[in-house]
């Protein structure tokens, strides 16, 4: 999808070279020349003739041309010959941009971004329309939340609603398969018949996550315009607008980096950065905003907030959180570890049977590493279908028998297993009684075919973390990252000693997982009852020495704890009612996120159409100050933007995980590149033993294990 996306965006630049823009812009200078097409010397199938670079790198809006004829000057017709044919797929235009703004407002680890433009349909004849395509690039873990879209005569906007009520529309509902991520994490949205010459007002929402790393939050977004959107004759002047809120209840100090220039202001708990200009040319460089958290040791709080009004819950809210502070671990945590990499045959990365790389622990010196490592890449050769349970019962035998290690077990896997419920039981067992020899759980997801809902819950028993990549570029950085901080646990077992005095209370996740030297811990809820003033924080320190301390807690108005754990708590339900098979949690999943605005698995987005009719009467104008009504609504049906539960048919086929454009060894191979870069971590403190496993298809006369397993001590 992103090379035809970049094709058809050459396609569109080349023919908007027939736009006529009077005497004094010749010659014209809109489109630049193509980039001189060579082949390529690398032998991977990813490398295109066309590079991706026409990706969208901003928020932009395009002219979805199929008629070639259309294509031209809305103000003055150039009486070009007419051309014949069709584009299939749409050429892109990309249509020029008056005014863009952006406001942000970041919650602990949370960022919500408001990004409002206005673009000009400057390459369609006045008496034509076209479709326009949206696409909005977002940073880390971006979540579309709301569109809303005006045009000369329509006006178009996003909405959820619970699954099961297109039942009562089905009349009206017109289902289009449109409203989908590309790679990079960029969304896209189709708006329809749009007239040529028309000025489009587009307000988009969206959430991500910052980056948290050596004691600063990192907020990149994509704002880097091509130059080619800047308008050639306007009069109205362009208008760049930057607003950015940090508003987290903590010591924060003075922005550090920011790629943009403006004004910072600081006060207690929050601190804000605003820029406005009136610019000759756009910004040419993402929005880049670090901040640092002031303080040296661990510390915490915690946030009460009482339900709205329209709440279905009227449980009181709280969110929890701990930052590890400043200061430098001297000393660790001794581990044992296990990693079950799923190299089955859509990964192309291990060979059937079992293998071992030796048959006990071994000390993990660089030479060890490095004959592992040539090891895995000269005898491992994929085969076979994904099979988790029996890795997953080894890992647990072989570790938890030293009170005085943390076991770690990482899970990366491209696929899906029909016993996934069974597997998410059997952790929970193994993790009755929660002491610091119960191993922690890390998953890791690549690609769209495994279940995103069971990685989670997997992580959430074994009080670890989940990360996944989508796109292959993003597997190396994300599973590195996940290594890194696996393996810096700070603060383990925690736990909090006020929970157990409230009435009831209800914790996302259920589990509280360790505090960790490069990662903040945040947990939210509901409860009934009454939290003191003061809430003591439990944990093991480094040392297997117990750590006290006394955290404040502060009753808030100005943060919504809603909003800032809507995405989270959603997604925690949302596979807790995946494993627990409850329709009540369901329909409670499809409340909260229809009251938070965030999308789920049980909810559905619609693209509302409006047609604006003038008013023909007196006491319409005087109903409407805009000289206009709003009525014959049509309803769009969207692709579900949530990662969904999974593909038990493409992981049996050992089809190529659900990335694009990747090549089918090319997953496995970045997988194994980053755990290789993690085992020099191992140096000198760890002793480890490699076991490999891969699993028959079914179509053959046996069924094995498929997964490798190292493990360490």
């Amino acid at each position: 999808m992103t090379t035809d996306f970049s094709k058809s965006v050459d396609i569109g630049l080349r023919l908007s070279k027939r736009i006529y823009y009077g005497k004094e812009y010749e010659p014209r200078m809109s489109a630049p020349k193509p980039a001189i097409m060579t082949k390529s010397s690398s032998p991977s199938p990813c490398s295109s003739p066309l590079p991706s670079k026409h990706h969208p790198t901003a928020p932009m809006v395009y002219a979805m041309i199929t008629e070639p004829d259309i294509v031209d000057n809305p103000d003055i017709r150039s009486y070009q010959p007419h051309v014949y044919g069709r584009f299939n797929p749409p050429a892109l235009i990309p249509l020029h941009m008056y005014e863009i703004s952006m406001n942000i407002e970041c919650y602990l680890d949370t960022a919500f971004v408001t990004v409002s433009g206005t673009w000009h349909v400057h390459c369609v004849t006045a008496s034509a329309c076209c479709d326009c395509c949206i696409a909005i690039p977002m940073g880390q873990q971006g979540s579309i939340l709301d569109i809303k879209v005006e045009s000369t005569k329509r006006s178009y906007s996003t909405k959820l609603i619970a699954s099961g009520d297109e039942k009562d529309d089905s009349d009206r509902i017109t289902k289009a398969k449109d409203g989908f991520l590309m790679k990079r994490n960029t969304y896209t949205l189709r708006i329809p018949q749009v007239d040529g010459g028309s000025i489009i007002h587009v307000k988009v929402r969206w959430s991500q996550k910052l980056v948290y790393q050596d004691n600063e939050f990192h907020l990149s977004i994509p704002f880097s315009f091509p130059s080619y959107i800047l308008p050639l004759k306007s009069k109205i002047p362009q208008m760049e607008k930057l607003l950015n809120y940090i508003f987290v209840q903590l010591s924060v100090d003075l922005p550090r980096i920011c790629q943009h220039r403006g004004e910072v202001k600081r006060q207690p708990g929050e601190a804000s950065f605003s820029y406005e200009a009136e610019v000759l040319k756009w910004s040419t460089q993402d929005f880049y905003f670090a901040y640092y958290v002031c303080s040296n040791e661990i510390f915490g709080g915690l946030l009460l907030h009482h339900p709205s009004l329209h709440d279905y819950d009227r449980r009181d809210m709280f969110c929890f959180y701990l930052f590890p502070g400043a200061n430098i671990i001297r000393k660790h945590f001794r581990k044992e570890v296990v990693f079950l990499l799923d190299k089955s045959g859509s990964m192309r990365a291990f060979n059937e049977g079992i293998q071992s790389f030796s048959s006990s622990l071994e000390l993990a010196t660089k030479e060890t590493i490095r004959n592992a490592t040539e090891w895995m890449w000269k005898t491992l050769v994929a085969e076979g279908e994904t099979n988790l349970m029996c890795p997953l019962k080894r890992a647990l035998e072989m570790v938890g028998k030293n009170g005085e290690l943390i076991p770690l077990i990482f899970l990366i896997t491209d696929g899906t297993v029909e016993d996934e419920r069974e597997i998410c039981n059997m952790m929970k067992f193994s993790h009755v009684d929660g002491g610091l020899s119960s191993p922690r759980i890390f998953t890791f997801g690549i690609g769209s075919y495994c279940n995103h809902h069971f990685l989670p819950m997997l992580a959430h028993i074994g009080r670890g973390y989940y990360d996944h990549a989508c796109d292959v570029d993003l597997i190396g950085d994300r599973l590195q990252r996940l290594f890194n901080n696996a393996l810096s646990p700070l603060l383990a077992n925690v736990t909090l000693d006020s929970l157990e005095t409230l009435k009831s209370y209800e914790l996302y996740p259920s589990r509280i997982p360790d505090l960790l030297s490069r990662s903040p811990l945040i947990v939210s809820g509901r409860y009934q009852g009454k939290f003191p003033e003061l809430v003591k924080v439990r944990g093991l320190m480094t040392d297997l020495s117990s750590y006290v301390m006394d955290i404040k807690v502060r009753k808030t108005s100005n943060i919504n704890l809603d909003r800032m754990c809507g995405m989270r708590e959603v997604d925690i339900l949302t596979s807790q009612a995946w494993l627990d098979k409850n329709i009540d949690t369901e329909k409670k999943v499809a409340k909260m996120s229809l009251q938070r605005g965030v999308p789920s698995e049980y909810t559905r987005i619609i693209l509302v159409q409006k047609d604006k009719v003038k008013p023909t009467t007196l006491l319409s104008l005087l109903l409407d100050e805009k000289c206009s009504k709003l009525g014959n609504e049509k309803v769009i049906y969207l692709r579900n933007p949530c990662v969904g539960f999974g593909k038990l048919k493409a992981t049996a086929a050992n089809l190529p995980p659900g990335i694009e454009d990747i090549k089918l060894n090319e997953a496995a191979k970045m997988v194994v590149e980053a755990a290789t870069s993690c085992w020099g971590m191992f140096i000198n403190s760890w002793c480890w033993r490699l076991k490999t496993t891969t699993k028959k298809a079914y179509r053959t006369r046996l069924f094995q294990l498929k997964n490798p397993v190292l493990t360490g001590s």
